[in-house]
């Protein structure tokens, strides 16, 4: 097959993931350096191992033990994280990170963010997270068991933040006979925020709900919701298996505002519906988001 130059929209889509990637690695190092290693907190991974082996030995740089236990987890992405794109970014993104965090920990000494261990791994979680996640939308990881931690999401469908807990527990346990087991809690809170942060990253925030409406005026509750709240409306039959009654179902989509005006709707129209609303993060097609691809 004959080379083909990419289109300028895509060399500027993957210049884009590019920078990304080191924004994130910036976000990441300052998580690490300033919150969780200088409050002996392990922030899970090769990055947590790499902590305690500095906290045992101060002449092993962080960084650098970061660099190299990557190597062979690397090798692990390369197989079944989907080819060489994932894995070239991601170890762009490892070598840059691990380079800004033996750069910027020598200028950070002598800052305190404070003595409250909770908070630093709070916040430093919340660092780790966004990083992670605008890793994982610029088709990266953040490497070691967070690439572990994507492998395991791809086999079996783990919710990453699940993942992430599952690939660190090892380091937790390492990190609690090192710097005590308060400090392997306060690293389980860390690693807990980063997961929920990054998963934030990667699906956005609650926007939206879906109403599931059992009726038997499917045709005047349609016509209210279409007029009063301008969203549409799926209908299908289904049937009580208690009652053996027929009954129209309807599904709406509508934003956190539309709510009560929902419920409204349906009150007046049939008091006697039976009403399910379910929470779920955007929604993509007319009326919502147009669906966009990930940076290329």
């Amino acid at each position: 097959m004959p080379f083909q130059m990419p289109r300028p929209s895509e060399v500027r889509s993957i210049i884009f993931a590019y920078i990304v990637l080191v924004i994130a690695a910036v976000i990441d190092a300052i998580g690490v350096v300033l919150f969780l290693a200088a409050s002996d907190i392990a922030p899970g991974g090769v990055s947590g191992v790499a902590v305690i082996l500095n906290h045992l030995d101060a002449r092993l740089p962080i960084g650098l033990m970061i660099l190299i236990g990557n190597i062979p987890i690397q090798v692990l992405g390369a197989r079944y994280l989907g080819g060489w794109r994932v894995v070239v970014r991601t170890v762009f993104y490892v070598v840059i990170y691990s380079v800004l965090v033996d750069v910027i920990r020598p200028l950070v000494v002598g800052i305190e963010v404070g003595d409250n261990r909770l908070t630093t791994a709070l916040f430093g979680g919340i660092l780790v997270g966004l990083a992670g996640g605008l890793v994982l939308r610029a088709g990266g990881t953040q490497g070691g068991t967070s690439t572990l931690g994507r492998i395991l999401q791809y086999q079996l469908g783990l919710p990453l933040s699940t993942s992430t807990i599952y690939t660190d527990t090892g380091v937790v346990v390492l990190a609690g006979l090192v710097f005590g087991w308060e400090g392997a809690l306060y690293a389980v809170v860390a690693l807990f925020t980063a997961g929920v942060a990054a998963d934030y990253v990667l699906e956005g925030p609650s926007v939206i709900r879906t109403a599931t409406i059992i009726t038997d005026r499917p045709d005047e509750i349609a016509e209210r919701v279409l007029d009063d709240l301008g969203r549409g409306v799926t209908a299908w039959q289904g049937k009580g298996m208690f009652t053996e009654q027929t009954h129209s179902v309807l599904f709406i989509t509508v934003s956190r505002a539309q709510v009560d005006r929902l419920r409204r709707v349906v009150r007046e129209t049939d008091p006697q519906a039976f009403m399910v609303i379910g929470q779920g993060h955007v929604a993509y097609g007319r009326g919502f988001r147009r669906i966009k691809s990930r940076w290329s």
